[in-house]
């Protein structure tokens, strides 16, 4: 189970979204790139570890409008673009909207959709996890549901083994990961990830929940801003 940061010195990182704007990274939280590994019939299967992207300026700024021309990082774009980036995601706790998923044998799993990115690591071309939770007396079932569910880069997946025990989470690092994902089309920017309960406040100054995974909007067409609704898979994106 990953530790449970909120009780954790932050050492100043944190993320901080300007109003229309950028994602203002402090506290020199490392920034890699990772990418979908997808089976031969295109399901996702698992992220591999990229280059780690060099953060020279102190704080650094990710763009969040998706027109700029040095993805991940802001080039200013979002001014030009006249860039709309109002936040409406509820900054309400998940526990609070998720449903737990019938059936599951030694094993609870939780959705929370308004988390969801879309990213497909719930499902495969012949079943899903909610489909897959009521045969979880099968524990090679229960294994493959648990790996779905830590793969899910938004959290809106979780899990416990009992009902009304607290969540697992998987050990992630603290850091944010510009991803690429891949598509029938082929590959396309998605989301930022970011992992290991980093705070993120919105423009207006409101915390979002500290979770240990986040996804975040870098497309700027998210209808959930500042998360990632999954939209950018609907998109001819170019890969940055």
């Amino acid at each position: 189970m990953a530790a449970n940061h909120k009780g954790d010195t932050d050492n100043g990182q944190k993320i901080v979204i300007r109003p229309n704007g950028p994602y203002k990274v402090h506290g020199d939280i490392p920034l890699v790139r990772k990418a979908q590994v997808v089976s031969e019939y295109g399901e996702p299967l698992t992220w591999k570890k990229g280059e780690v992207l060099k953060t020279t300026d102190e704080p650094y700024f990710l763009c969040r409008c998706g027109h700029s021309g040095d993805k991940p990082f802001c080039d200013a774009s979002h001014r030009e673009a006249d860039f709309d980036g109002t936040e409406i995601a509820d900054t309400g706790l998940t526990a609070e909207r998720r449903v737990t998923y019938a059936g599951g044998a030694h094993i609870a799993v939780k959705c929370d959709e308004s988390l969801c990115s879309e990213s497909g690591f719930c499902g495969n071309r012949l079943t899903d996890v909610q489909q897959m939770v009521s045969h979880t007396d099968d524990t090679s079932v229960r294994a493959q549901v648990i790996a779905m569910v830590e793969r899910c880069p938004s959290g809106s997946l979780t899990y416990s083994i009992e009902a009304g025990e607290a969540d697992i989470e998987p050990d992630l690092p603290r850091q944010i990961a510009a991803t690429t994902e891949i598509t029938s089309d082929g590959p396309i920017a998605g989301p930022l990830w970011v992992t290991g309960y980093i705070p993120i406040e919105r423009a207006d100054g409101q915390p979002l929940e500290r979770r240990n995974r986040v996804a975040l909007c870098c497309c700027g067409l998210s209808k959930n801003k500042p998360l990632c609704d999954g939209t950018h898979r609907a998109l001819d994106m170019e890969k940055e």
